[in-house]
């Protein structure tokens, strides 16, 4: 009985994927990443980074580790990519801006990516992410109402101004946390994945080509038909592009998988 049991796991273990991880924990698997980019495996690098992206949570790391993993492969598209959403969540990164910076001077189109309006009023609402402008709210909240509280206890002179001064930071950080959501909510900025990739004047690829774009230019999105999406670079400059050809920076179902 026990070599007939012996057998059977044995067959169900050859007919597994050879590359399967038995009881890989996150750490794990980003060790195993670290290696393979280390030793110029760039493709498995990219795989494992993937994984931990699509399984695990959120990590402007990895997003940053698989950007430098698709640069090395050439794929400039999927780098530019990667480094903007590891800019979303690691944004005071020295490294990710160097690299993010090397990247786009190897951009081809001259095109000026529209300065996002609340970023112009609001400057610092690029240099945190939106988990920290929460964290930072929630001090804020709190450092507030003690305030309040010993306002109402203790009527001394250092009370008062221990309350206006965080009434101050309470005002700016409450709308600063509710734009920051806002501008990542409605950002529909995408990368063009593909090397070159001919936009149309209508979703059909019998329709005019208007012009081309290239590998990692930044650009935005309208809205998608079918599997088309309406780009944009100007007012009075937008086409059609397959979807599969970009990749939205802030990652939404209207997406599906990663990249």
């Amino acid at each position: 009985m026990k070599n007939v049991t012996f057998l059977f796991l044995v067959s169900i273990y050859l007919l597994l994927p050879s590359d399967i991880s038995w009881a890989s924990t996150p750490e794990e698997l980003f060790f195993q990443a670290n290696q393979a980019y280390k030793s110029g495996n760039y493709e498995e690098a990219s795989k494992i980074y993937s994984e931990l992206i699509i399984n695990g949570p959120v990590s402007g790391h990895i997003y940053y580790n698989l950007g430098n993993s698709s640069f090395r492969q050439g794929d400039l598209g999927a780098a530019i990519l990667n480094y903007e959403r590891a800019k979303t969540l690691i944004p005071r990164d020295a490294d990710l801006a160097f690299n993010l910076g090397y990247a786009r001077e190897r951009i081809r189109d001259a095109v000026d990516p529209a300065t996002r309006p609340l970023s112009t009023f609001f400057f610092w609402l690029d240099s945190f992410s939106l988990n920290e402008m929460s964290i930072l709210f929630v001090f804020v909240n709190a450092l507030f109402f003690t305030a309040w509280i010993l306002r109402l206890t203790l009527r001394h002179e250092w009370t008062f101004s221990f309350l206006i001064t965080m009434l101050v930071f309470w005002s700016i950080t409450g709308p600063s946390l509710g734009l920051k959501w806002y501008q990542i909510v409605a950002d529909n900025r995408v990368v063009i994945l593909a090397p070159e990739v001919s936009v149309l004047a209508g979703p059909d690829p019998k329709d005019t080509e208007l012009f081309k774009l290239h590998a990692g230019t930044v650009i935005r999105a309208e809205r998608s038909e079918g599997g088309w999406s309406l780009i944009r670079i100007a007012e009075d400059k937008r086409g059609w592009v397959k979807k599969e050809a970009i990749g939205f920076i802030v990652k939404s179902k209207r997406e599906g998988a990663a990249v």
